[in-house]
């Protein structure tokens, strides 16, 4: 979610995505979701043409999507009604039994990726920490710990960059850490994602209305995951500017008080 994964290679209409890390099986995951969903929902995500999954470095190989990413202010009432039904979408698609994407799991973890590191210092990074840490005694991780009613084909990588528009409707790529989830969390996930920050998402839960409970715990995991990132000598504090870390304790402080 935060370090650079792959290059992509443009040719005509055929797009090539070579993978520099792959132990969490990226390209399987990609190939596998981008077949499954282009079975189900063809218009939705890139045409998979071919896979060298067993290469050094391995490659998949998709058409080229129209459009341009959602990035750049807050998403107005077409985009966000387009987005709405590009999830909506994807998560009709079957995704029972389907290696490598599940079965479900739990996102604990990373939490814990907080948690289990160092108290950090200064006064605000640390009562983010401090609050992280009291968390693990309320019922939130109980809550996570359940498998959800139900579970859907998780894109998992909400960068608003990975959201297509191209005036008419919003298509999806980058489906290298695509799981098995459930709506909850894809909200939550997107929602946290600090390219989100000042698209106005929020307003996607008048279209895609989720278990409240639920999607409160997994905003909290994602705030303390993003937290770990922005930590000075994270993988994201170099590319942001001074201060998100700062921001983002708040925004976990208060996410973490509600």
């Amino acid at each position: 979610m935060a370090r650079h994964t792959h290059d992509l290679t443009v040719a005509g209409d055929l797009v090539t995505k070579r993978y520099t890390s792959w132990e969490r099986d990226e390209h399987r995951r990609e190939w596998t979701a981008l077949v499954l969903v282009h079975e189900h929902a063809p218009d939705l995500v890139p045409r998979p043409m071919r896979a060298d999954l067993d290469a050094n470095p391995p490659a998949v190989t998709m058409t080229r999507l129209p459009g341009e990413p959602l990035s750049g202010g807050e998403l107005g009432p077409a985009l966000l009604r387009a987005l709405a039904d590009a999830l909506r979408t994807l998560w009709t698609v079957p995704h029972d039994d389907v290696p490598p994407l599940g079965p479900w799991r739990d996102d604990l973890g990373f939490a814990a990726r907080l948690t289990s590191a160092p108290r950090p210092k200064g006064d605000l990074l640390a009562a983010a920490y401090d609050a992280s840490l009291a968390w693990w005694d309320g019922p939130d991780p109980a809550l996570l710990r359940c498998p959800p009613p139900g579970t859907v084909l998780g894109h998992r990588d909400p960068n608003l960059l990975n959201y297509l528009w191209d005036g008419r409707r919003v298509r999806i790529v980058d489906f290298e850490d695509a799981a098995v989830s459930d709506p909850a969390t894809e909200i939550a996930l997107l929602l946290e994602h600090l390219s989100a920050r000042d698209a106005g998402a929020e307003r996607l839960l008048d279209r895609l209305p989720v278990d409240p409970t639920r999607l409160r715990a997994a905003r909290r995991v994602w705030a303390m995951f993003w937290l770990t990132l922005l930590l000075p000598g994270g993988p994201a504090a170099a590319r942001n500017p001074p201060g998100t870390a700062d921001a983002q304790a708040r925004r976990l402080l208060r996410l973490l008080d509600a």
